[in-house]
């Protein structure tokens, strides 16, 4: 095949390739953004029976899958390891924290501050590089800290209290990767999330079997719809991942992160026009604040890659 042949077949299985990336990255972060709606219709279910059985479900869900897909060598290898064991297990915490906040906020009535909690948690995750992995900023990165800063402290005027769940939901989650990226990439999104809610699984045992002796379980007594979605939490758990990991493969980092930003508008959306949670005037400039700093966040990430890509 001549050269010129060659290099435009490369670069239409590139384009390709990030087409597909494109579909995965949209997938995850929209199925990601559809989640309040998933988890307001568990109710009655509160939120520690939801995410007990979010976890033990994932487990079996993960289990299944390596069996398919053939990577039980890959399992066996990293339940070997102990230092991976170690950390995924302290991932596993984390995201439990992730899970039970997320799952609370959605069923109290505060889907749009949970939206806020993933809105500003590319400002955590930064702050993290900067405090532990000690990291330089740029300062269209301080400008976006400060204007997050800002729009914090406006919410928390406007709220009467510190918006809790939203700083929880960043913390926790940007924790999670910073922990995860300690892994890099030997362990792939399925085995990592096999052994997080196997790490997880005693407590959620122990969860369930407590609630069913006192409160009683929700699952299997509220309707036929609320069992099977209640049963699919694995499988809405561990899709979307799939799809992250899919996208993760083929896309730049910094159009995955540009798309990330999908999830917690459709979580904003679904708050405000769906739930009609209220949002005074304060809020509406907070949450501009908020979106300003991202705006500065992402043309300085944009900036930066071409940067890196005209040097090399």
């Amino acid at each position: 095949m001549p050269v010129t042949e060659a290099a435009a077949s490369d670069e239409a299985l590139a384009r390709r390739s990030g087409m597909h990336g494109l579909a995965f990255a949209v997938g995850a972060y929209g199925l990601w953004g559809l989640l309040p709606i998933f988890f307001v219709s568990l109710a009655p279910a509160s939120p520690v029976e939801i995410v007990a059985w979010r976890v033990v479900l994932s487990l079996v869900f993960c289990g299944l899958l390596i069996i398919v897909m053939r990577t039980g060598r890959e399992f066996v290898r990293v339940l070997r390891d102990r230092r991976a064991m170690l950390v995924l297990a302290l991932a596993g915490g984390l995201i439990l924290v992730n899970w039970l906040v997320f799952v609370f906020g959605t069923l109290t009535g505060h889907v749009v501050e949970t939206a806020l909690g993933y809105f500003i948690n590319p400002i955590v995750t930064v702050l993290l590089g900067v405090f532990v992995l000690r990291e330089r900023l740029r300062p269209a990165q301080w400008a976006a800290i400060g204007l997050s800063g800002v729009a914090v402290v406006v919410l928390t005027v406007d709220y009467g209290a510190v918006p809790w769940i939203a700083l929880a939901l960043a913390a926790s989650f940007g924790a999670y990767g910073l922990v995860k990226k300690r892994i890099g990439v030997g362990v792939d999104a399925i085995t990592g999330l096999t052994m997080e809610t196997l790490a997880l699984s005693p407590l959620a045992a122990v969860a369930l079997v407590v609630l069913a002796a006192t409160t009683g379980l929700t699952i299997g007594t509220v309707s036929p719809l609320h069992t099977v979605l209640l049963a699919s939490a694995g499988v809405v758990t561990a899709v979307p991942l799939l799809f992250f990991a899919a996208a993760a493969r083929r896309l730049p980092l910094t159009l995955l992160g540009i798309v990330q930003y999908l999830a917690p508008v459709l979580q904003f959306l679904f708050g405000v026009y769906i739930m009609h949670e209220q949002m005074t005037a304060a809020r509406w400039v907070g949450f501009a604040i908020v979106w300003l700093a991202l705006a500065v966040f992402t043309v300085d990430l944009v900036a930066a890659a071409r940067r890196r890509a005209t040097v090399g």
